[in-house]
Parts: structure tokens; C-alpha cells; sequence
């Protein structure tokens, strides 16, 4: 495909155009250049609130990396990718070592934060992942993005959504006010062809033609968004990147995103899954990519005046897939072993929290949902309670972090999390147990000698999952 035919309609090129200016005025090429240095290890010390101190209700800003495994950031361990942007992220906030995931695929955890309960309360999440137009995010359910847009912010999602298809579902059926991203678990980065062969970039619910590589474009229309006169209103932007997700297409590799395109338009069905492709160099070049676009969007943010006010939270949607980093851990994506649901996880908020932390506090997704519906000054909807833990008391207040047991399930395996202990059950049907504090690799299994404690947590796992939806079939 030639690549003077890469952005169509008059729209994408002025947009294009627009944000090329605006690239150059934010000094894009900094964080390029700042990639090329490995970044040291940052100083931490443990976690610790700053109460007192006094700030309006902060903008958020979400973003989410695809299949971007645990240890693949520098500041995570990485040996081999460099992230300087994260790792500054990192220096400037708090480092979260236990986050979690809140399922080991795509759709359930965004089910997850979206709604701040298990994945098995709605129809929907019980698709691991969802991959028709049969299920979806149900508009009448209250959403972070409904609930704070009826608490007076205004609410925007860019990238990857996933949790339904048109017509029946959509962002905007679902509380956010803007759109402009994918339906689809994943698309090719330059024509934009789904898993079905269907285009899959749309602004709303029309089709929005723009060929360029994906990732551009996303890190374009979320610094537009954090730019943008809101009217005094504060935000929510849920910025959900497809990278590092398959197929593995860099910026710049057209010759591959052709072959694969013309894969797809022969009817191979798998062709997306770029099974034959890949490389470890080829991944690394995938996920600095990110970086690079996470530090463009957060300086945009800086050149906002808009940083101080805004809380940022980075982490990915599950556990990392085959070429990624995931040392210790074992297990990668689809899995309840540590390295499918455990996820780089950073937060920042620079008027409430202090910068060069870490904590250990065992979190997942459903927790974000009820935390920031704090902070915003939102309540839950009474029909539909939630299944996350606010952290901010923790966070800012200087209280006892949540006690309480994280809960994970999907098709053909179980997992509970209760202080450092975890129970968990494979495909192999047998029950096992690991204490995370000196076993995060899950190698020495306890049941055995710890048969009480098995039990008591298999007993707190089957008492949760019968308050959930069976799976259908």
C-alpha cells in the first residue's frame, strides 16, 4: 500500500497535520532521545500518605498498556527495554509491586474496571475474551465513566475498548461522552482490519478513516484531550493503547503490515495472530514505542498546567504474552499463575502524594474503580455494589490499607489472594497453595503441610464464586 495513501479523509489529514505541529511544539523528540540511556534504579522508600493536604477534585487520567507483562518496564526489572518516561512516572509517584490485574485476558479486566466488580456479575464478563457481537457492557450499567459524568466531569475514551460491538454497545451507551478508538481485542496497527477482516477505528459510532500506525494516532488524540478547555470541569480520559498487543508491527515495518493484510483479505483466519512473526527485539522496539507515547502524552499534560491537579494511573490489562519479560513470575496471559494477572502498576498525583515510593499492598482493578469514585466525590450505585476497596484512606489519609481477599476466576482455573498466602487451582484440577512472600515464582506448593489454611481459603473462594454468574455450556 503506498504510503502517501495511509490517511484518507480530509478530517484525519488535517487532524494529522494539527497534531504534527503539536508534536513539534511539545519536543517530541525528547523522550526518543531520552530512550536511548538506561535508566537507573529509582530510590524508593516504602509507601507513606501526606495527610492535610488540601486539593480540588483531581482530572484522571487512565492508561493501559495491552499484554504488557510485569517485569517488562526497566523500573520493573526489565534487563533489556528501556521505559525512561514510566520510570520518571515511577520517580514521581508510587511504584505498586503486588497490582493486579482483574482477570488474565483482555475483556474481563476492562469489565472489571469499569464497572469495579468481578467480571462474573455481568453476562458479559463471563466472555474470556469477548470475540462476537453476542455480549457486551450492558448500558444500564453504572460505569466509573456514568458516575462520574453525573458527578459533573466530563469523561472520554481513547484506544481499545472491547467490551462490546456496535450496535448494541458502545462507550458512549456506557458514560463516556467521546470516543475515538478500536470495538475489537485487536487490529492491525496500520490498515486497522480486526480479528473478522472489518475496519475498526471509529470516532463515536461512525467509521473515522486514518491508515497511519495506531499508536500515533492514539497518543495524538489523547494530548488533544488533556490540552482541551473542559470548561472548568475536571476529567476522566481512559487512554487504552492496543501496544504491545499482537501482531507484532512497529512503527515504520509496512512491509509486514501489508503481508498480513493480505492474509487477512485471503481469508485466513488466524492471520492477526502473527503467530509466525515476532521477535523478542521486535517486542522491545513495540513497548519503548509505548513509552515513548505515554511521555508525550504526560508532557502535553505538563504544558497544560493541568499535572499538579491530575491524577495518572498506568497499568496493563493482564499479564504479558509470549515474548514478554515476566521474571519471577510464572505463567503469562490467560493464566491465574502470578504472571497472567499480576501487572506494572504506577500512580501519580503530585498535589495528594509524594513522588519516589513504593508499596507492596496487594491491589486489582476493582480497587481503582472504587478509589478514584472517592476522590471524585461519586457514590457507587446502591444496585450495584462493588467489589473493589477504595485505597484512599490508604493513599491519603494515612490508614491501614483494605484487608480483604482478592478474587480471581476464568474458565478451567481459580485463585485467591489473602495477605501472602494464594490458593490456586490450574487446568490440572489439582488445588494449590503459596505463600507470594518467599514463593513468587509459585514453585513450592503448601498444601500439604498447610491443609487448614487451604481449606479455609478454598471455603472463601467457593463462598465468592457462588454469588457470580456460571459460565454458559
Amino acid at each position: 500500500m503506498p504510503s502517501n495513501d495511509r490517511t484518507l479523509s480530509r478530517r484525519a489529514f488535517g487532524g494529522a497535520a494539527a497534531a504534527t505541529a503539536a508534536a513539534a511544539g511539545l519536543g517530541a523528540a525528547a523522550p526518543a532521545q531520552a530512550a536511548q540511556t538506561p535508566a537507573a534504579p529509582p530510590a524508593e522508600r516504602e509507601f507513606r500518605a501526606a495527610p492535610g493536604r488540601a486539593a480540588r477534585r483531581p482530572n484522571v487520567l487512565f492508561i493501559l498498556g495491552d499484554d504488557l507483562g510485569w517485569a517488562d518496564l526497566s523500573s520493573y526489572g526489565a534487563p533489556h527495554i528501556r521505559t525512561p518516561n514510566l520510570d520518571r512516572l515511577a520517580r514521581q509517584g508510587v511504584r505498586f509491586t503486588d497490582a493486579y490485574s482483574g482477570s488474565a485476558t483482555c475483556s474481563p479486566t476492562r469489565f472489571s474496571l469499569y464497572t469495579g466488580r468481578f467480571p462474573g456479575r455481568t453476562k458479559g464478563g463471563l466472555a474470556e475474551p469477548i470475540a462476537d457481537k453476542s455480549v457486551g457492557l450492558e448500558p444500564t450499567h453504572p460505569t466509573l465513566a456514568s458516575l462520574l459524568r453525573d458527578a459533573g466531569y466530563s469523561t472520554a475514551l481513547i484506544g481499545k475498548w472491547h467490551c462490546g460491538y456496535l450496535p448494541a454497545y458502545s462507550p458512549t451507551r456506557s458514560g463516556w461522552e467521546e470516543f475515538f478508538g478500536n470495538f475489537g481485542g485487536a487490529l492491525e496497527y496500520y490498515s486497522k482490519l480486526g480479528l473478522g477482516g472489518e475496519y475498526d477505528l471509529y470516532e463515536g459510532d461512525a467509521e473515522y478513516k486514518d491508515l497511519r500506525y495506531y499508536t500515533r494516532i492514539l497518543t495524538e488524540r489523547a494530548s488533544d484531550y488533556v490540552r482541551r478547555d473542559h470548561g472548568g470541569k475536571p476529567w476522566l480520559l481512559n487512554l487504552n493503547f492496543t501496544t504491545p498487543h499482537w501482531p507484532w508491527i512497529a512503527d515504520g515495518d509496512e512491509e509486514t503490515s501489508a503481508e498480513i493484510v493480505r492474509r487477512i483479505k485471503a481469508g485466513e483466519g488466524r492471520a492477526l495472530w502473527h503467530q509466525d512473526g515476532g521477535s523478542i527485539e521486535k517486542y522491545r522496539q513495540m513497548v519503548e514505542d509505548l513509552d515513548r507515547s505515554v511521555g508525550t502524552v504526560l508532557d502535553a499534560l505538563r504544558r497544560s498546567g493541568q499535572e499538579r491537579d491530575t491524577l495518572v494511573v498506568f497499568a496493563s490489562d493482564n499479564g504479558g504474552e509470549r515474548f514478554s519479560h515476566n521474571w519471577p513470575l510464572s505463567g503469562n496471559k490467560a493464566s491465574l499463575q502470578e504472571g497472567g494477572i499480576r501487572v506494572p502498576t504506577l500512580l501519580r498525583w503530585p498535589a495528594r502524594i509524594d513522588g519516589g515510593q513504593v508499596s507492596r499492598v496487594p491491589v486489582f482493578s476493582p480497587d481503582w474503580t472504587a478509589t478514584l469514585l472517592e476522590l471524585a466525590g461519586a457514590r457507587p450505585h446502591p444496585a450495584y455494589p462493588l467489589d473493589g476497596a477504595s485505597l484512599a484512606g490508604y493513599l491519603l489519609r494515612g490508614e491501614a490499607a483494605p484487608t480483604r481477599d482478592l478474587f480471581w476466576r476464568v474458565r478451567g482455573e481459580r485463585a485467591l489472594r489473602r495477605g501472602d498466602w494464594k490458593y490456586y487451582r490450574g487446568r490440572s484440577g489439582q488445588d494449590q497453595l503459596f505463600n507470594l512472600a518467599g514463593d513468587v515464582r509459585e514453585q513450592a506448593d503448601k498444601a500439604a503441610v498447610e491443609p487448614s489454611r487451604l481449606a479455609e481459603l478454598k471455603a472463601a473462594w467457593e463462598r465468592t464464586n457462588a454469588t457470580l454468574l456460571p459460565y454458559p455450556g
